[in-house]
């Protein structure tokens, strides 16, 4: 950890892609965390994770919580096990970091934060993006009136159709466009509008099979009446970006959410009947996202991610909760 202390012990509660793929290679740039030991419930999967990551394989999730040589524990799972496991990891003593959504509804993400608190543990969400210095750069333009005052944002993440046998078809393990990729335009909206949102109107279309939502928008309105316009799914062409409408110009930014380690994003500037195209440096948000983690233990910061939490799960339910359902 920070100061020389001893880098924080973690363990993997689930072998998911995501931590394949991007979460464990950005850990292990990283001195102040250390991979102890990664659990599935399969036992091939875990001694395969553990050999490439070089941590200890554990079969079974309550066996790997209840090992005493971990201090946290990273949470990929799907989204409906998200507060279970997350619960059980913070009852066992240990700090979580838990992929989006951490809840499925307002009131789990109040019981699972309220736990967290009367432990003293820090329970944090991963929404990565927010890390990436690109967004930092956005934020720089706008404090600097480079587009005037803020008017309204529009935000999308939408990608082609899913094979039917993917898990975010399935109902039972928390499936469904809006907890999967409308968590990410909600979440930039609030990045830039605040907390204090209200959810104006939402639509949600239903897939006749699957009996999840593939595809959704939703109008927020900040109390100043600065508007936000999301779209999500998994029935589109891809997009992931927001763009940002002023009263002197609008900011683009592509690629805006699930940008990899090596990727250079570009940032449009449209001002003055001209159209700047800006190319960012790449950036680790991953890696970043684990040090934001790690220093948040090491400050004693509960409160912080919790709340968080918290207004990131209002503000979905209240997008399912007015949306009106129509099929695909």
């Amino acid at each position: 950890m920070p100061g020389g202390r001893t880098p924080l012990r973690l363990g993997l509660l689930g072998c998911a892609d995501i931590a394949q793929r991007r979460a464990l290679p950005s850990l292990a740039r990283l001195r102040d965390i250390t991979l102890t030991a990664v659990a599935s419930r399969d036992a091939g999967k875990a001694e395969s994770f553990a050999r490439r990551f070089g941590a200890d394989p554990v079969t079974g999730y309550e066996e790997l919580l209840a090992r005493p040589d971990l201090d946290a524990v990273y949470i990929p799972l799907p989204a409906a096990m998200h507060a279970p496991w997350a619960g059980r990891a913070l009852e066992a003593g240990l700090h979580v970091l838990v992929e989006k959504p951490a809840a499925a509804t307002a009131d789990e993400a109040a019981r699972l934060t309220r736990l967290a608190r009367e432990r003293q543990l820090v329970l944090m969400e991963n929404f990565a993006f927010v890390h990436h210095r690109q967004q930092q750069a956005v934020r720089q333009l706008l404090e600097e009136g480079a587009i005037g005052e803020l008017r309204s944002l529009s935000a999308e993440f939408a990608f082609p159709p899913l094979p039917e046998t993917d898990i975010r078809h399935r109902p039972e393990l928390g499936g469904g466009a809006l907890l999967d990729a409308g968590v990410y335009p909600l979440r930039a909206a609030r990045m830039f509008l605040g907390d204090e949102l209200e959810v104006t109107g939402a639509t949600l279309r239903v897939h006749h099979e699957h009996r999840v939502d593939v595809a959704g928008a939703a109008l927020l309105t900040g109390p100043t009446g600065i508007s936000a316009q999301v779209g999500f799914g998994f029935v589109h062409s891809y997009r992931c970006g927001y763009t940002l409408w002023g009263s002197a110009g609008r900011i683009g930014l592509h690629r805006a959410y699930s940008a990899p380690d090596d990727f250079a994003p570009t940032l449009t500037l449209e001002c003055d009947g001209r159209t700047e195209e800006r190319r960012l440096t790449p950036d680790r948000q991953f890696t970043t996202l684990f040090r934001k983690f790690a220093e948040a233990i090491s400050r004693g910061d509960v409160a912080g991610p919790a709340r968080d939490i918290e207004r990131q799960a209002r503000l979905v339910e209240r997008v399912a909760t007015t949306a009106r359902r129509f099929p695909l």
